[in-house]
């Protein structure tokens, strides 16, 4: 579902699936998809992707998750369309508005706060914003009107190339770890990410839960 997703944006010169996995690799293949086998030593996703990005011919790397079946084409298209309006701009991602207090804090679900300009301040899978109140726990109630100031992450990064090999050199850091988000990295290491808001909700397949949701939502 994703490789077809992907398939219908017209600003993409190509699409690949990177894995370490053969039975991935098979799969791919079977129905004509054009598949790399990578190192199976990379710890993250990004690491996964610079390797193949090196040997392509192309000045912005798209990176769509496996985990993103519902990804809409319009939201990879707007994942790069900054890099053609603005030079400085080395990696980009999309947020989208939560709207429900069940979203907020579930830590499956990534949140992130970004300044004026639209660059990612950080990502959290705790609810941020925190919002003060009297009893100063979780979950704290949220009027209708307030979710419109918390966004959660969709997990799609574009980078410039150089940037991402760049990126992939770099070693994993404290927060990285911690919350388990590669993109606190390029955070952490004073780099910036543009975040585009996108009016198409999505659904990560992180969990179980997540995989019945999916069926539902596909007449299983």
């Amino acid at each position: 579902m994703v490789y077809e997703q992907c398939k219908k944006v017209d600003v993409l010169q190509g699409v690949i699936v990177a894995t370490d996995d053969e039975r991935i690799f098979e799969e791919v293949k079977s129905f004509g998809g054009e598949c790399v086998m990578t190192s199976s030593k990379h710890k993250s996703g990004t690491d996964r992707i610079a390797e193949v990005a090196q040997s392509l011919d192309a000045d912005v790397i798209v990176n769509v998750q496996g985990d993103e079946p519902l990804i809409k084409p319009e939201s990879i298209k707007a994942s790069i369309k900054p890099f053609f309006e603005n030079k400085e701009i080395v990696m980009t991602t999309l947020k989208t508005g939560i709207k429900s207090q069940e979203e907020l804090f579930n830590p499956n679900v990534v949140k992130v706060v970004c300044d004026r300009e639209g660059f990612a301040l950080y990502f959290s899978r705790l609810p941020i914003p925190y919002k003060k109140h009297s009893e100063m726990g979780y979950p704290y109630p949220l009027e209708n009107g307030e979710y419109q100031n918390y966004f959660k992450h969709i997990g799609l990064y574009a980078y410039r190339k150089d940037f991402l090999i760049k990126l992939s050199k770099m070693e994993m850091t404290f927060l990285e770890k911690t919350e388990g988000l590669e993109q606190l990295r390029v955070l952490e290491n004073g780099y910036r990410i543009f975040v585009v808001e996108t009016e198409f909700d999505n659904l990560g397949v992180d969990t179980m839960e997540d995989y019945l949701n999916l069926k539902k939502i596909m007449g299983e």
